[in-house]
């Protein structure tokens, strides 16, 4: 018999890994831009079997089944449209995308954290009025103390982000990548210029 059979029905590792699918609402928008909707190429499949969703684009590859050969799904769109949520959760990466991924002193990028802007432990809340962005330095820089008694100032005041607003700030930052039979659905909503 010719080479090991236990490797004959096996893939290279990861080989499929590559292939996810861009998932669109029932209205054609990506579900989230920031991260990006995607799901692996199984669940993509699985649900294309099930009729969950309709295929718009396709991969050249393809996987096997004892009775079928399904082209792998690389765009689809879900036949029940899915409410956005209006309400936008307290969450680290919401906070740092809300404030775009820069510290709300200096604003650097990179090494980000988040501050009180009133400590709490002169009574300030957790809450997205009161908490932003940071990078280390001018977090260790401020520490404890009022604003005012460092000399430091905010680049703009926290305020608690609208869910629309959010998700178009999530348009601001693409993945690293995009598969070209994604670009239609990702910005076709977005204003043209003149």
């Amino acid at each position: 018999m010719d080479g090991d059979f236990r490797t004959e029905f096996t893939r290279a590792p990861g080989a499929l890994k590559q292939h996810p699918a861009l998932v669109l609402n029932a209205d054609y928008r990506p579900l989230s831009y920031y991260p990006l909707s995607l799901w692996p190429w199984q669940e993509a499949v699985k649900a294309a079997w099930l009729d969950r969703v309709d295929i718009v684009a396709e991969y050249d590859e393809v996987v096997r089944s004892p009775s079928t050969v399904f082209r792998i799904p690389s765009v689809v769109v879900l036949k029940d449209y899915v409410k956005p949520q209006k309400r936008v959760a307290f969450t680290r990466f919401n906070l740092f995308l809300r404030d775009e991924f820069r510290c709300q002193y200096c604003g650097a990028r990179g090494d980000l954290t988040f501050d009180h802007v009133v400590p709490r432990a002169s009574g300030g809340v957790t809450s997205w009025q009161n908490v932003v962005a940071a990078c280390s330095p001018c977090n260790l820089k401020k520490g404890s103390k009022a604003l005012h008694r460092t000399g430091m100032a905010l680049r703009k005041p926290p305020r608690q982000p609208a869910a629309e607003e959010l998700r178009n700030m999530g348009r601001k930052f693409p993945p690293n990548h995009l598969h070209e039979a994604w670009m239609d659905f990702l910005y076709w909503d977005a204003e043209l210029e003149a």
